[in-house]
């Protein structure tokens, strides 16, 4: 279980309390987290779920929650940090940075079709329509620098066939760098996968896990979340799947050119970067209890999208 700090029901209680919530019920640890502690929260006044911030400095969560404010006050259905009867959003627990966020409907799914793609597209196209014209800047720190420059270091843990993979990736990426970093840009969540969104049958209700965000372009939170809805077992891309997501979101917002000339690589630079994060998650985890996706499942994606057969929808 990937429940990087336990925590006792007194200090739960005496942290739960200025919420103004009524009575704990029952708490327990979510198993899904890779980066972040996370546990479901009972109270007598409904469900919620409680972060303790793993990874990154405490400086950056006063972003997390003013973008997540600005999602939520578009309508979209996000959490967002719940407030102390005094007015504090974040707090610590355990030492740990921690928000108390209202418990979303709808479950996760396994086996995505054409409508949950679009529900999907069509979600992602109201997030980056609801910050582009002001961004919260926030530089991701697993972006083109970071995939460079780690990838480099993980070269040598490679097979032949994986290191030159990569390395043509990385030669990829130094190329387009100034290219990509002059796209359309948005506040991005930037890890729009299957266990990051709710559904109850094909209506997508809620959106989680916003603690990748950053401000980039556009077009690569698209490719992130079209390289995992839209993918078989295999890592080949299913063409109705990518049409419905593509469609629904240019219908909000459509491609430029720049975009569409770009999206082939941005696809590519998309598998790169949970590739990396994936090995060098099952390295720094070897032998613990923690929760490690696959990273062999990148590295098939991304010797699938060397041929990439999709092109964007409706670009200017």
């Amino acid at each position: 279980m990937s429940v990087f700090t336990p925590l006792a029901r007194p200090e739960l209680e005496t942290f739960l309390a200025p919420y103004g919530l009524g009575r704990l019920l029952d708490f327990q640890g979510i198993a899904a987290g890779s980066e972040n502690t996370n546990f479901f929260i009972s109270l007598e006044k409904g469900e919620y779920v409680l972060t303790l911030v793993e990874r990154g400095p405490v400086q950056e969560m006063p972003f997390f929650i003013e973008l997540l404010d600005v999602l939520h006050d578009a309508d979209l259905p996000v959490p967002y940090a719940l407030r102390t009867t005094d007015g504090q959003a974040l707090r610590e627990l355990a030492g740990k940075p921690a928000l108390l966020q209202p418990r979303l409907a709808g479950k996760h799914i396994k086996q995505a079709n054409a409508q949950h793609c679009a529900q999907v597209g069509e979600l992602l196209g109201h997030l980056h329509l609801a910050t582009r014209d002001k961004i919260l800047e926030r530089k991701t720190d697993r972006g083109l620098d970071w995939m460079l420059e780690e990838g480099e270091k993980l070269m040598s843990h490679l097979g032949d066939e994986a290191r030159d993979l990569l390395q043509t990736a990385l030669q990829e990426i130094a190329r387009h760098k100034a290219q990509i970093l002059a796209l359309p840009r948005a506040n991005l969540h930037a890890d729009l996968f299957r266990d990051n969104a709710m559904f109850e049958g094909t209506h997508l209700t809620g959106l989680i896990d916003f603690y990748n965000a950053c401000s980039g372009p556009m077009l690569y939170d698209v490719a992130i979340a079209l390289n995992d809805w839209c993918s078989d077992d295999a890592g080949v891309l299913d063409g109705q799947r990518a049409r419905a997501l593509l469609g629904a979101y240019a219908g909000l917002r459509p491609f430029t050119a720049g975009e569409a000339e770009l999206w082939p690589t941005m696809l590519r630079v998309a598998c790169v970067r949970f590739w990396l994060s994936r090995l060098i998650a099952a390295e720094s985890f070897a032998g613990q209890d923690v929760l490690i996706h696959d990273p062999m499942e990148f590295q098939r994606r991304l010797a699938q999208r060397q041929q990439v057969s999709c092109s964007l929808p409706f670009a200017l």
